[in-house]
């Protein structure tokens, strides 16, 4: 891997055609790379060097891409970045990967300039540090540039999408973010995926937020047809999707 490379990503595909043509494609556009066929190689991969961002197929020889992707999320970095590589079109597997711990998808077959476009924009997210470095709202105390999170001074672990979902509701305290805004600014202004994630992603947030206070997680409003709102003070109930 160059020492200059732009972000260092692993690959873990067991194609070798599409590994190759990956590989040669992301180098060349400045990143390094680091390519694996199987889910055992590549949890040896991580562990010996924490990528910036992980392309992981679901569909691998050894183990299940989704029980991976679990095992990966485990120990890396909060701040890594997790892709998955899917050829599986039903969206509940989608879902299934998204809970595991991957942060965005794409459905093969894609184009390289859409995954490029996605590549740029986590690895932009993931050091943006604009705005305010410490946001408060109530208890909740946001650093953005330690990328913490504390509610009654209980520190809350969020996995990346997460962090940035909060802080975008955060900033906007009070009124309507809506869910083009969000799946924007959170994801791509080119995401062509379900907005689906983005309801997992909420309800992840509210539950980590409820294990440091039983009424964090009311903080985060569903106002029906438009978005979601991050409330100054604690409603009375909370409107939004089931989480399981």
């Amino acid at each position: 891997m160059g020492a200059m490379a732009l972000a260092e990503l692993l690959i873990v595909e067991d194609d070798a055609d599409i590994a190759s043509e990956l590989e040669q494609a992301l180098t060349g556009h400045g990143y390094g790379v680091t390519c694996v066929g199987t889910g055992a190689l590549a949890a040896q991969a991580a562990l010996r060097r924490a990528p910036d961002l992980v392309l992981l197929d679901l569909g691998l020889p050894d183990m299940d891409g989704v029980a991976l992707c679990r095992r990966l999320r485990a120990f890396l970095p909060v701040e890594s970045v997790i892709v998955v590589l899917t050829a599986r079109t039903r969206e509940f597997e989608v879902v299934v990967a998204l809970d595991a711990g991957a942060d965005d998808y794409l459905t093969k077959p894609f184009r390289l300039t859409e995954l490029l476009a996605r590549l740029r924009a986590h690895l932009r997210r993931r050091a943006a540090t604009s705005g305010p470095p410490v946001i408060r709202v109530g208890s909740t105390s946001i650093d953005t540039q330690a990328r913490r999170v504390t509610v009654e001074g209980v520190e809350v672990a969020l996995r990346p999408k997460e962090f940035d979902l909060l802080v975008v509701l955060a900033r906007a305290a009070g009124a309507v973010v809506s869910r083009e805004r969000l799946m924007a600014d959170v994801w791509d202004e080119h995401w062509f995926g379900s907005t689906k994630t983005l309801d997992v992603h909420v309800c992840a947030v509210r539950r980590k937020l409820a294990d440091a206070d039983p009424e964090g997680s009311r903080r985060i409003v569903t106002v029906r047809g438009k978005g979601y709102r991050y409330d100054t003070a604690r409603p009375a109930t909370a409107d939004g999707p089931a989480c399981h």
